[in-house]
């Protein structure tokens, strides 16, 4: 079985690229958030934007996946 990588299913390097730059990191956190039916943890991100951008870069490079906190 393969593994569920975030970022619409793109491969963990091209998503740890995309993890690097802020503003695509922030866009995509919060698409994928909204995308998982998890609108308010969508919503945390847009205001938490900066925070969750070094902890999206540290959980992608890590496991592969971008951070949940909130899974409301």
């Amino acid at each position: 079985m393969a593994a569920k990588n975030d970022y619409f299913g793109l491969s963990r390097l091209v998503s740890i690229i995309l993890a690097i730059i802020p503003f695509t990191s922030w866009i995509l956190g919060i698409v994928t958030r909204i995308t998982e039916g998890k609108i308010v943890a969508g919503i945390l991100r847009i205001f938490l934007g900066w925070i969750m951008w070094i902890l999206d870069l540290v959980f992608m490079i890590l496991k592969g996946s971008i951070c949940r906190i909130l899974n409301v």
